[in-house]
């Protein structure tokens, strides 16, 4: 059992919002009680937030350069040291996607180390309810929800991303570029084996002092194996892992074989109800999944947006804010979508994340002061999304429910009381299944 009963088991930091929301699922559904914090918490929030066994906080660092990384992630590892959790998470995208530059897991690692008394870390490839995969060290993908898998340097969307392409499959090659020189392998044959043969292979890596363990995760079937390999280590001295919500769903996977193992579970996930009231939803996303769920998106009124109009023309942006406002209000569903025929590749893209989140923001604090608040919404695009989250000036989101794997539906905790309770649906440009909007408006109960 968790050896201090005071501690949380599990703290994780998502270096986006999405992602971040994963994760609270995940550890909500593993029966832990969980909140994502929208930022290193003050003791007041902590208190509102009562008994936790897992405390995530929800970054935007996937988007940062290495000095900015540093300034973000100094308060996080204070604040995870006086946590004390046995297992830190640094949650990155299940794709890896990040470069020296920009987002680099390297400089992550290096932040947060020192804050935590782990000689190496471990590094969980994989996560196979959304279609990732990681073989012998190298990451495989799926292109879209329940489509075909390609190496990760081959996937159509991921071999293109526009700020941090991948073009190495190999994850051991990949995190050397960002400061991790020398990552081992500890490949997915090896969890047939007896666990003490498991413990010893283990071991013989650690020797060798490697910057970190990488662990396969070929298929849901190994899952259990390496969670009881991080959870038996963790016990021994607290851990810095790395790797998308695998982490989580490793260690709830040994937690469940293990009875004296496992947390008291909480209050279990019900399916999301269908929403109350008018629902806004916006797309910053170009990904051509998202695009899909644009076109399928038959309830609600489609508004493009043209980004450049936003970026230099304020009266555009006041009049497309204006139309969201009397659509609203007129009682419509509404889905605000970038324009997918003016690729905006020339642009800074976080400049234009801070403009759509900007303009997300607007929207929503604008309902806020009528008598009719926005009761649930949705937003398309990891940047957009921690973005405007960040300016509405919540603390806190908890677990509501689950729309699909990768997608999370969210209620927010926030000190205006016309805020707090707000439903959030953040995805990133490839999660979730074609009618993901109309799922987001009838619920799945």
């Amino acid at each position: 059992m968790n050896p201090d009963t005071a501690r949380p088991r599990l703290a994780w930091y998502g270096d986006d919002f999405t992602g971040a929301t994963d994760t609270l699922a995940t550890t909500a559904q593993a029966g832990l009680r969980s909140l994502l914090f929208l930022g290193v918490p003050s003791a007041a929030h902590l208190e509102r937030a009562g008994p936790l066994d897992a405390v995530g906080i929800a970054g935007a660092a996937r988007a940062m350069g290495p000095a900015e990384m540093a300034t973000e992630l100094e308060p996080v590892g204070r604040f995870f040291a006086r946590l004390g959790a046995p297992v830190v998470h640094y949650k990155c995208c299940s794709t890896f996607d990040s470069a020296p530059h920009v987002g680099s897991i390297g400089e992550a690692v290096r932040c947060l180390r020192p804050h935590l008394p782990t000689a190496w870390v471990p590094i969980v490839g994989g996560q196979p309810n959304i279609g990732r995969y990681c073989c012998f060290s190298q990451l495989f993908a799926a292109a879209g929800t329940g489509g075909e898998v390609h190496r990760i340097d081959r996937h159509p969307t991921m071999s293109r991303h526009p700020v941090t392409p991948m073009g190495e499959a190999d994850l051991r090659r990949h995190l050397a570029a960002q400061g991790l020189p020398r990552v081992l392998g500890l490949h997915y044959p090896s969890y047939q084996t007896a666990p003490a043969q498991q413990d010893a292979l283990l071991q013989h890596l650690l020797a060798d002092a490697p910057d970190a363990v990488l662990f396969d995760i070929a298929s849901p079937a190994d899952l259990a194996a390496v969670g009881r390999l991080l959870w038996h280590q963790a016990l021994q001295a607290p851990l810095l892992a790395v790797g998308p919500s695998g982490v989580e769903q490793a260690l709830a996977a040994h937690w469940a074989e293990t009875a004296d193992a496992h947390p008291a579970a909480s209050a279990p996930l019900r399916p999301p109800r269908p929403a109350q009231g008018p629902v806004f939803v916006f797309a910053g996303s170009l990904s051509p999944r998202t695009g899909e769920q644009v076109a399928a998106a038959h309830s609600f009124e489609r508004l493009s947006l043209d980004v450049r109009d936003l970026l230099s023309d304020p009266a555009a942006a006041r009049h497309r804010c204006q139309s969201v406002l009397a659509a609203l209000a007129a009682g419509q569903h509404v889905l605000l979508h970038t324009d997918a025929q003016a690729r905006h590749g020339d642009l800074d893209p976080h400049a234009v994340a801070n403009a759509t989140g900007e303009l997300v923001a607007a929207i929503v604090n604008a309902c806020a002061q009528t008598s009719r608040p926005l009761q649930r919404i949705g937003i398309a695009g990891g940047d957009t999304s921690s973005l405007a989250v960040q300016k509405l000036g919540l603390w806190g989101l908890a677990c509501e429910g689950v729309l699909a794997p990768g997608v999370t539906l969210s209620r927010a905790r926030s000190d205006q009381p016309a805020l707090d309770g707000l439903e959030l649906m953040l995805k990133g440009g490839q999660m979730g299944p074609v009618d993901l909007f109309e799922r987001l408006l009838r619920g799945l109960a």
